[in-house]
């Protein structure tokens, strides 16, 4: 059984709240002529045609589209509108402008984040002096917009955000599976290209949290049923395997979470050198200790007291657990009346259940980032000119609870055999991966492992570490570090 850390990959959440305030759009938007003369019954049906409007953002004149791609079966009927924002740079040549299409995780969320988080030309900012305030969040320009690298297509998975299944009660064996996911997105991926004439641009994938898994899978899917090759593939906090991410039945699992734990006790005096002796250590002594015997007497209590002086958890709670902390468990997340959070371990809140009855909700996923689901409908309402009647759905919690991770079963697929496959048969395609410090959820050490375990093309695989969380973008400095990463990895495609 999959543990509740590791279904909870998306940062995503059930339902958008209290507005924020879009700004006006920069031109009037011009509805886009119909796709086709398909007819649409249910939620498929409130989706309105396409609209194109101008804008500008630090000097670049850009178009955005927002509209649907429609996806069809065998026999060429509809079977889902997939929800898209599409950020094209004015003038560029399409031959040579590197277009970037973005997904999120999950499974079961939409792009909001990444769009209004990370790379899109308007951000959502977190109040400087409390950054778990979503309440105060404002919607802005993006200075660390990744609009000068490239051009950026998100996309909402179906069922999530505006994306809509034409027949519902067929939606669960249609697209909500691994294999069936990845062959939605890559045929409409294969749809925009194609509609744009952008066969001979330099193609990327980005993906956050289950994102990691769902490029993976993509990318195979791109090639192998569309005929598209990559250029790269960015993930951002990617969940890789699945098992990695359950550290209840797993010494391995706990030996890659506790770098982060480490980390986040080191806070603002972590470096990428003590990340590196952290992941050493605990590759090394932890795990040779937790993967064999409980320790007893004096060797049991110095193991543990290590652990702690490391972590800055409680050595009694360490000793308890046998060395092993319970990510998620409220002995671990609640410390002196504050709580701290899964997705950014040195964020906190007052906990509503600092007594130890009741619920103690993520600060993250219930908290401030709620704010993304209704910042982004007012944004395509006001300024992409995207009405519609039906909620920009940031966690589609039905989805999740219907997800296949296997042909054969729940049991997760491995994704490192299919990425071994696609750096062999694409010696052009690069990997770049981003983590946050902090992030438990996903921990940078699996990033690692990950890398350290292909039998092929791990050169071309990049790992970069940034002060944050899951959502790492949140802090304006990581946003602006990450931009120009990406930036500067994207150039040097250009330059061959």
């Amino acid at each position: 059984m999959m543990s509740r850390r590791a279904l909870l990959l998306s940062l995503s959440l059930l339902s958008p709240v209290a507005a924020h305030a879009a700004e006006a759009p920069k031109a009037t938007p011009t509805p886009a002529a119909p796709a086709s003369a398909d007819s649409f019954k249910g939620q498929a049906a409130l989706l309105p045609a396409d609209s194109v409007t101008k804008h500008h953002l630090n000097g670049i004149a850009y178009t955005a589209h927002a509209g649907t791609l429609i996806l069809r079966d065998s026999d060429g009927k509809p079977t889902a509108r997939m929800f898209y924002v599409a950020y094209t740079k004015d003038g560029a040549s399409a031959g040579t402008r590197p277009v970037s299409y973005f997904f999120n995780g999950g499974p079961g969320a939409a792009t909001a984040y990444l769009n209004l988080g990370a790379a899109g030309p308007k951000v959502l900012n977190m109040p400087e002096k409390d950054p778990t305030d979503g309440t105060h969040a404002k919607l802005g320009d993006n200075p660390d917009s990744w609009l000068p690298a490239t051009d950026m297509v998100f996309i909402d998975a179906v069922g999530t955000g505006y994306s809509r299944p034409t027949d519902p009660t067929k939606a669960g064996d249609t697209f909500y599976g691994v294999k069936q996911d990845a062959s939605a997105f890559a045929k409409a991926i294969e749809l925009w290209t194609a509609n744009n004439n952008r066969q001979s641009s330099p193609h990327y994938l980005v993906g956050e949290s289950y994102g990691g898994i769902r490029s993976i899978q993509v990318a195979n899917a791109l090639q192998m049923e569309q005929g598209i090759l990559l250029n790269g593939i960015v993930m951002l906090s990617p969940a890789l395997e699945m098992p990695l991410l359950d550290t209840d039945n797993n010494p391995l699992s706990a030996a890659l979470l506790m770098p982060s734990l480490i980390s986040a006790h080191q806070n603002q005096s972590v470096t990428p050198e003590s990340a590196a002796a952290a992941y050493e250590w605990a590759m090394g002594p932890y795990l040779t200790k937790v993967a064999n015997r409980i320790p007893t007497g004096e060797d049991a209590k110095s193991f543990y007291a290590d652990i702690a002086a490391r972590t800055g958890l409680p050595a009694e709670i360490i000793a308890k657990e046998h060395g092993v902390p319970a990510v998620g468990a409220h002995d671990i997340m609640s410390r002196n009346g504050r709580l701290y959070g899964l997705y950014d371990f040195t964020q906190s809140i007052a906990d509503p259940a600092s007594d130890g009855l009741g619920d103690s909700p993520d600060p993250t996923l219930f908290g401030f980032g709620r704010a993304y689901g209704n910042a982004f409908s007012g944004y395509a309402a006001n300024d992409l000119g995207f009405r519609t009647p039906l909620t920009y759905d940031l966690l589609s919690m039905s989805v999740n609870a219907s997800w296949k991770w296997s042909d054969g079963g729940p049991a997760p697929i491995h994704q490192i055999p299919v990425l071994n496959k696609l750096l062999a048969l694409d010696p052009g395609l690069r990997v770049f991966v981003a983590n946050g410090y902090y992030d438990l959820a996903c921990p940078f050490g699996t990033a690692r492992w990950m890398k350290d375990h292909l039998t092929v093309g791990a050169e071309r695989v990049s790992l970069h570490l940034y002060q944050g969380g899951h959502m790492l973008y949140t802090r304006p400095a990581s946003r602006h570090a990450l931009a120009q990463d990406v930036n500067a990895w994207m150039q040097q495609d250009a330059a061959q």
